[in-house]
């Protein structure tokens, strides 16, 4: 079972920073405006979203946690370095540069390619990959730490998902054939194909960017993938499709029932606090 975890922390968190809400106070707005969207602190705690995940990360068993940051990170790192309570967990930083002639980073594939790049060991074994402002269940770590061959992601059940439809079409929609092997990935998917998918599978899964690959082969993919067309980045969906295009090794499924507390928006803030009183109430 991988040890290794990279959490992609690169973001320019604009569309956190562009949003508005008037139920959050004025010293959270302006941490949502100035931080990286995972060192937001949540709740009477005041713990950034990101400690609440490292607790998740440790407790399934992860040892390493590599994380991808932005050039300017020293503020990102020194508060890291400073959470309790994670004393099993050993970090290291990577940088995602930023190209000449561009203003935001190239995009996911580029996050963890360069990531790779940084700490070569990586290229030689698995890792598991996630977000950094998702709050992912110590029992979805622990499932991307049992695979142990190819690759694979957690497949999230729409149904469990307690998403807007708006935030819902900005996901990616996961095919599968019966044992789980994933057939494509649709990205940004029309109504049409939603509804198409749910007549043909009976329930829709989603991406919530919590993968595990092996290095050893998928570091190619990541290397040579393509510029979207439109958003102009190299993104992990593309090189996991051009990977599952080849037919030589598979990318499975774990499907899960579960919600994943998301912070894109500032609104997303009070909803994250919510869900930790509630969880801290049932434990």
């Amino acid at each position: 079972m991988t040890q290794n975890l990279i959490i992609m922390a690169a973001g320019a968190s604009s569309r956190m920073k562009s949003s508005v809400s008037g139920l959050v106070d004025e010293h959270i707005n302006e941490q949502a405006n100035s931080r990286t969207k995972g060192l937001i602190e949540i709740g009477d705690d005041a713990k950034p979203l990101l400690y609440y995940l490292l607790r998740n990360v440790q407790d399934a068993g992860y040892k390493t946690v590599y994380f991808v940051t932005g050039r300017d990170a020293s503020f990102f790192r020194s508060t890291i370095e400073k959470l309790p309570n994670l004393e099993h967990l050993e970090f290291k930083f990577a940088t995602q540069f930023i190209p000449e002639g561009r203003i935001k980073p190239l995009g996911t594939a580029d996050s963890i390619q360069q990531a790779l790049d940084q700490f070569p060991e990586l290229k030689k074994t698995y890792f598991s990959v996630c977000n950094s402002d998702n709050l992912y269940s110590v029992e979805a770590f622990q499932n991307l730490r049992s695979i142990e061959e190819n690759h694979g992601l957690i497949a999230y059940d729409l149904n469990h998902l307690n998403f807007s439809k708006e935030k819902i079409a900005g996901f990616a929609l996961l095919v599968f054939d019966p044992d789980f092997k994933l057939l494509s990935i649709v990205e940004k998917p029309s109504s049409e194909e939603f509804r198409a998918l749910e007549e043909t599978h009976g329930t829709v899964y989603v991406s919530m960017n919590c993968f595990t690959f092996n290095g050893a082969t998928f570091y190619s993919f990541l290397k040579e993938c393509p510029l979207h067309p439109v958003r102009n980045e190299k993104e992990l969906p593309n090189a996991i499709s051009n990977l599952i295009a080849l037919g030589l090794e598979a990318v499975h499924g774990i499907p899960m029932r579960e919600h994943v507390p998301d912070l894109t928006t500032k609104t997303d803030i009070l909803a994250i606090e919510e869900f930790l009183k509630n969880r801290n109430t049932l434990l």
